[in-house]
């Protein structure tokens, strides 16, 4: 009997796939962990047999030479890959037995020139479902711009997946399931639907990369307009990707390691540590390590860490809620951060009954703030463009400083200058606030809440239109 299992991490708003008959197992686009994978098979009684890619992913890290080590597994990469490790470079049409059933790998480039979709076939040959990777989205397709290279533009690739899509998945019948790669809220496209999967029949009707009366030039024109530029680990996960990396259990045994108050210290003295506070952004707000980082766990954790620390080699001491040190590790490891050295020992109290010293962030309710706030009063927005676009405070010293792009559009402000800031509810706001610190602006206040607190107070005039001429550049 076939089995079909869709394994959904919201965090990177990734999917991967568990696929089985008669004992036997394939995983599409594994995450960089291969414990849940083989445990997963192990307890169903089957055996990996397949581990299958749809590309070199740019958002994550994945798992696949550990895995295939773990369990004899083929690595799989459909044509134009060229990866530094053992693995079966498929060709178009090629079929991949699985039990009594078959995967059947469709070359399907323009996301990338590897990208390849696989299609299920079932006991009697019928056509099930297609995991399209970042080929096709549910409302949506892969952005083009992130396998350009001096020969290829992102309009020659917008090209290429016209033509896989319209000639090798559009074909297909439409009850057929397409399974992809990434939903809402990944960076892989532009407008992905929170559904995580779909008939093909009506994608052809919702999604308009698949209009049936498309022509090429209206798709590469739709496809390669207002694509935000990539975060910078993306490049760098691709690369990890093609290569062999250090072994996950190794990360996780070095990230686990308790550090005491003093060697947290010596740490940040001798090796430069980052501290990482990973705790909630109140708790964050009344205590913290000076200099740390604030990226909490219950946010979007991993793509925001791989977007603001530059360095996948920055050694990392983690500052994290009793229990969760692990998460935070696995987490980090996901996109390509795998120098944690390890966690402080019973967390920030550790830290204080040291005889260290703490700093906090002041903080103003959105009710003061709308009430204290003065014409000439500096207010920093630091959502993405698009957020702005749909609604912002009306105030003559609005700065808009996305987030995204902090590290290097800080300078804009002035260390001299009073700031308060702001983003949508109160989680990035404390990001940036600790980024800024970092950078030696002291002068700040955080608003908690955020726009919404503020909007939903109502004494403060806020509107909707288009960004304002103090607007960065940041178009995410």
């Amino acid at each position: 009997m076939m089995y079909v299992e869709q394994l959904y991490t919201g965090c990177l708003a990734e999917a991967a796939y568990y696929i089985e008959s008669n004992g036997e197992a394939a995983i599409i686009d594994p995450l960089r962990e291969p414990t849940p994978y083989v445990e997963m098979a192990k307890k169903r009684n089957a055996k990996i047999k397949y581990v299958f890619l749809t590309h070199f992913h740019a958002d994550f890290v994945s798992g696949h030479v550990d895995l295939a080590k773990a369990t004899g597994a083929t690595i799989v990469f459909g044509p134009n890959a060229h990866p530094s490790f053992d693995f079966h470079s498929g060709k178009d049409g090629e079929l991949f037995p699985i039990g009594n059933i078959n995967l059947k790998l469709l070359h399907t480039p323009g996301h990338t020139m590897e990208s390849s979709t696989y299609l299920l076939l079932d006991e009697e040959g019928k056509e099930k479902a297609i995991f399209t990777g970042d080929t096709l989205f549910i409302g949506d397709v892969g952005r083009p711009d992130l396998a350009v290279k001096s020969d290829l533009t992102e309009k020659d690739l917008a090209g290429h997946l016209f033509d896989s899509l319209r000639n090798k998945i559009m074909p297909l019948p439409d009850e057929i399931i397409v399974y992809p790669a990434h939903g809402a809220g990944s960076a892989c496209g532009k407008n992905m639907s929170s559904e995580t999967f779909d008939t093909l029949g009506n994608q052809k009707i919702e999604n308009y990369a698949l209009r049936a009366n498309m022509t090429k030039e209206e798709f590469i024109t739709e496809v390669t307009t207002g694509l935000s530029s990539p975060p910078q680990y993306f490049p760098k996960n691709v690369a990890m990707n093609q290569g062999i990396n250090k072994h996950y259990e190794e990360i996780l045994e070095h990230g686990l390691t308790a550090l005491k108050a003093k060697e947290v210290e010596f740490l940040m003295q001798d090796q430069k540590a980052l501290i990482l506070d990973v705790r909630s952004p109140q708790e964050f707000a009344a205590a913290h390590i000076p200099n740390a980082i604030f990226i909490g766990l219950d946010g979007g954790f991993a793509p925001w860490v791989g977007t603001l620390i530059e360095d996948l080699k920055q050694p990392i001491i983690i500052v994290a809620p009793k229990g969760r040190e692990e998460e935070a590790v696995t987490r980090l490891a996901r996109v390509g951060y795998d120098h944690c050295l390890g966690y402080l020992e019973g967390g920030l109290d550790t830290w204080k009954n040291a005889g260290y010293a703490v700093e906090a962030i002041e903080t103003i309710s959105p009710e003061a703030f709308s009430e204290k706030l003065q014409a000439n009063d500096a207010v920093v927005d630091v959502r993405r463009i698009g957020e702005v676009n749909a609604g912002k405070l009306v105030h003559n010293n609005l700065i808009h400083l996305c987030l995204d792009d902090i590290n290097h559009n800080y300078t804009q402000l002035s260390k001299d200058t009073p700031y308060y800031v702001h983003c949508a509810g109160g989680y990035r706001s404390i990001i940036a606030l600790s980024i800024l610190r970092q950078k030696g602006f002291k002068n700040l206040i955080n608003v908690e809440g955020g726009f919404s607190g503020i909007k939903n107070y109502g004494k403060l005039p806020c509107v909707e239109q288009s960004c304002s001429s103090t607007a960065s550049s940041c178009s995410s």
